[in-house]
């Protein structure tokens, strides 16, 4: 449990060890998806969708928020690999 509120905390803050620094929209949705997956639940589709196009995603403004999450996961994922 202390480990998860620390990678929340440490992506809130940006500090994600001492290594080289991410991109700004990188780093934005590591955010992201660390407050969703602390229990946080995202109100505004508009920025989620902006964070996904940030990555290179192209995201239909129809498109359902939890997709547009697991697209930003998975592009993540695809960078940390």
């Amino acid at each position: 449990m202390i480990g998860r509120w620390r990678r929340v905390l440490a992506a809130w803050v940006g500090l994600r060890g001492g290594g080289v620094a991410e991109p700004p929209e990188v780093a934005q949705a590591r955010a992201l998806v660390a407050a969703i997956d602390a229990g946080g639940l995202p109100l505004n589709p508009a920025r989620v969708n902006a964070v996904a196009r940030a990555l290179g995603l192209e995201v239909s403004s129809r498109a359902p928020v939890a997709q547009t999450v697991e697209r930003i996961r998975a592009a993540l994922l695809r960078l940390d690999s």
